[in-house]
């Protein structure tokens, strides 16, 4: 599947930040699929793209999101299909339309809990 993500190739300002079409795979064993419906921006982020924190490049960013578990990969039983979910953790690449993430690190999104921005 293609979708768009924020992705870095060498550190430095916010300049290199870019929007790229990016391939997702299917979830291996452990992961689900989600299309993510809200991402989290935190200052951590920024250490990773200007080098303090270095990550391995080129890389995506961010470590927190919000979405909706569309698949599930080979071994994964504590969620579903259409589970709202979210997480605060590695492995980097938040900023993503779509993704796969290891389903044990998720929590699932009480229905009072909304990933959308208030206005």
């Amino acid at each position: 599947m293609r979708c768009h993500a924020i992705r870095i190739h060498h550190t430095g300002g916010p300049e290199v930040l870019s929007w790229e079409e990016i391939e997702v795979g299917e979830p291996g064993h452990g992961e689900v699929l989600l299309q993510q419906t809200a991402v989290g921006l935190n200052y951590i982020d920024i250490y990773h793209r200007n080098g303090l924190y270095p990550v391995p490049l080129p890389s995506g960013i961010g470590l927190e999101g919000a979405g909706v578990v569309e698949r599930l990969g080979p071994g994964v039983t504590d969620v579903r299909v259409g589970d709202r979910v979210a997480y605060a953790s590695a492995p980097i690449g938040a900023y993503a339309e779509w993704r796969a993430y290891p389903a044990e690190r998720l929590v699932a999104l009480p229905a009072g809990i909304s990933d959308r921005r208030r206005r």
